[in-house]
């Protein structure tokens, strides 16, 4: 098979303690809470030439949780909501994308296109939107409802949302301000575009009070990977950040998603796919193994059961640990495409409660590797090169010396193969992920026109 002519594209997935769920118990461990940690984070990335940093991010501290604090991870406790620390890193970084977590169920699309188009702008072009529906069940209750929503019903708002935020997006062209001080025109009233939405969710005028950035809006990124998940990113993503454990399982989610495509218009190239990669590196196999055991060692059992409980949406606390996951689980409203991953996992190789739990600690359903520098890099190389992924999101067990041990062990390597850049290709983050910029929609040429 002839090697693929372009190269891996690589963000920095910061969870502020590390990715593992025993990450904040580890002495080696940042605390994580303050702005001089992220900024130091940012800078290590940004030296490495990563594509872009990425935050993920909630809006409710489970109650549960909190009953017993001092035996659980952050609970849903992030140090700062992600935008604001984002536009914070903007002024300190020169090109690695921004890319920050926002849901449509619990956020208004007018606020939202202004906040991201706000950062994308002040970044120079280097932000990135990653729009998620919100599975916590406890965020629900912050924003006026008496239960989780539903689904289907947080996927049918999601169509609405991205319609209306891309739209506004698009309200002036690029060279709409004439600030013409001479004649006292300040702008084109041909260049400007009114949303004029009525929809089953939003009813939105516009149009946006910002101007376009320079590499023409922010990045639209998801995560679903459920039926409904998978047909928006075909039709609004340009990225997905992707969990699938097998290369064959990879190497078919890569090839659904892509072939979704051509019905929307677009090409297998307007859209990248980034699966989460927790990697433990050692300069041998026994170092590796010390390094992730030190970490395993440090999970207690309601931690665990904890994790599986979120990302499946089933409590399993009433089973024996070292019993079997239960044959038929109830059915629950929480992400479909993770429960079914973790289940499916847990039949796969037959685990236990307990070894389910110990399994998915480090990567919470993504994919996990441990090795040496050569060995991580055999398996990016060959997930790579089968169409199982255009890049990687890197899932550092702790932070700083996990994203540090990846940058100076694994990346020389890959770079070494040829396998990842030197230097940046340019100054915007769509320039870097090799996404073309988009043009206007509602200008002359386009098929799309204001009603």
């Amino acid at each position: 098979m002839a090697r693929r002519k372009d190269q891996i594209k690589l963000g920095a997935f910061l969870l502020f303690t590390g990715h593992h769920v025993a990450a904040w118990r580890h002495p080696e461990a940042s605390v994580g809470t303050e702005f001089e940690n992220y900024l130091e984070l940012a800078k290590l990335a940004e030296a490495a030439k990563f594509d872009t940093i990425f935050f993920a991010d909630g809006v409710a501290a489970r109650l549960k949780d909190l009953d017993a604090a001092s035996r659980k991870a952050h609970s849903g406790i992030y140090p700062f909501e992600p935008i604001t620390l984002l536009s914070a890193l903007a002024s300190v970084t020169r090109n690695i994308g921004l890319i920050a977590t926002a849901s449509t169920s619990f956020s208004d699309p007018f606020n939202l296109a202004r906040q991201f188009g706000s950062l994308d702008r002040l970044s120079g072009g280097r932000a990135g939107w990653n729009l998620v529906t919100s599975s916590d069940p406890d965020a629900a209750f912050n924003f006026g409802h008496d239960a989780q929503v539903l689904h289907a019903d947080r996927y049918d708002r999601a169509e609405e949302f991205a319609d209306v935020v891309l739209g506004l997006w698009d309200s002036w062209e690029d060279d709409a301000f004439i600030r013409d001080r001479e004649s006292g025109r300040y702008f084109d009233p041909e260049k400007l575009h009114r949303l004029d939405h009525k929809g089953r969710h939003f009813k939105v005028r516009g149009p946006l009070n910002i101007p376009r950035s320079p590499q023409g809006r922010p990045v639209v990124v998801q995560a679903g990977a459920s039926e409904p998940g998978k047909e928006l990113a075909a039709r609004t993503a340009e990225a997905i950040f992707a969990a699938q454990i097998t290369l064959d399982e990879a190497k078919a989610f890569y090839a659904d998603v892509k072939g979704r495509l051509g019905k929307y218009g677009r090409s297998p190239d307007d859209l990248k796919i980034l699966p989460g990669i927790f990697p433990v590196v050692g300069r041998s196999e026994a170092e590796a193994e010390d390094k992730f055991q030190a970490l395993q060692n440090l999970i207690q059992p309601e931690v665990g059961l904890n994790l599986l409980s979120q990302l499946t949406g089933v409590d399993l606390s009433s089973y024996p640990l070292d019993g079997p996951v239960p044959p038929e689980p109830p059915v629950t409203n929480a992400g479909k495409s993770r429960q079914e991953l973790v289940l499916d996992l847990a039949r796969r190789e037959n685990l236990s409660i307990r070894q389910l739990y110990l399994r998915i600690a480090g990567a919470r359903g993504h994919w996990q590797v441990v090795g040496t520098p050569a060995q991580i890099a055999d398996v990016m190389e060959e997930r790579f090169e089968n169409f199982g992924a255009d890049g990687f999101n890197i899932m550092a067990p702790i932070m700083p010396g996990g994203l540090a041990d990846f940058i100076t062990l694994v990346v020389p390597e890959l770079r070494r193969r040829g396998l990842f850049r030197s230097e940046y290709e340019g100054t915007t983050l769509r320039e870097n992920l090799g996404l073309k910029r988009p043009a206007n929609r509602f200008s002359a040429g386009n098929a799309v026109a204001a009603e």
